[in-house]
């Protein structure tokens, strides 16, 4: 383990306190690989009013899971600027309520693994202390479980484990490559949702029959429901895959 990390629980005590008056601000903001879920592009996206197509063009770059073979994004970094995020600010990240779930999760880093019986998530928890981060030393304190529900992560944490399913059906059924239109698919079904709205409700995209019917009809306007969806039909592609 990195001499780093800590194992916590969520009952641990711990100082920290990110604000401008701390003298590290902003210098987690540089020297960028961050990688963002579904649902990160999802609210940020809506927070600067954008499409989801034009903010992976503008903001993302794409690659290939080295362990998943899952397309992944992360964000793109300023160029020339210390690889700083290009949502911050002298006085602080501009999309500061709806940013990425690594963000909101500092200092801590999060791991969960599903019990193959019984489908219940277990989740460890560890304490990052990162040698430039002067934020431990200030008097603010709270658990761990405090810091969780202050920073809004359940919400976060639920709709990115939706995607441990499609993980483990990736490397259960289709080693290596995805096939291209698996690729496709699964880069619109998770990440481009203003794209894939329209497909959703045409014929051969996804097998409407086996999908909540209450659901489908609220991913016409619903964009979590669309982004459940959507995980949904990768996984119904991936399952199709084994024929």
């Amino acid at each position: 383990m990195n001499d780093n990390m800590t194992p916590v629980s969520s009952g641990t005590r711990f100082n920290f306190l990110c604000a401008p008056s701390v003298s590290c601000f902003n210098e987690c903001c540089r020297d960028l690989n961050q990688f963002l879920t579904p649902y990160d592009i999802l609210r940020m996206k809506i927070r600067l009013g954008m499409t989801s197509t034009d903010f992976l063009a503008r903001y993302c770059q794409f690659h290939t899971g080295p362990e998943s073979g899952l397309p992944i994004v992360t964000l793109k970094p300023v160029d020339g600027a210390g690889l700083k995020c290009p949502f911050v600010t002298p006085e602080g990240c501009r999309i500061y309520e709806d940013r990425p779930t690594s963000c909101r999760m500092y200092p801590l880093a999060r791991a969960v693994s599903r019990n193959r019986e019984t489908g219940a998530i277990s989740e460890y928890y560890m304490l990052m202390k990162e040698p430039h981060c002067r934020g431990f030393e200030q008097e603010s304190t709270q658990t761990v479980k405090e810091w969780i529900l202050r920073q809004g992560l359940p919400t976060y944490n639920s709709l990115n484990d939706l995607m441990m399913d499609v993980i483990s059906l990736k490397n259960a059924l289709v080693p290596g490559s995805l096939p291209l239109s698996t690729r496709h698919l699964f880069h619109m079904a998770c990440y481009d949702l203003d794209n894939f709205r329209p497909h959703l409700f045409k014929k051969g995209i996804v097998d409407h029959s086996v999908m909540d019917p209450e659901m489908m009809e609220s991913a016409k306007s619903d964009n979590v429901s669309l982004l459940k969806i959507g995980i949904e039909a990768v996984k119904q592609a991936l399952l199709g895959s084994r024929h």
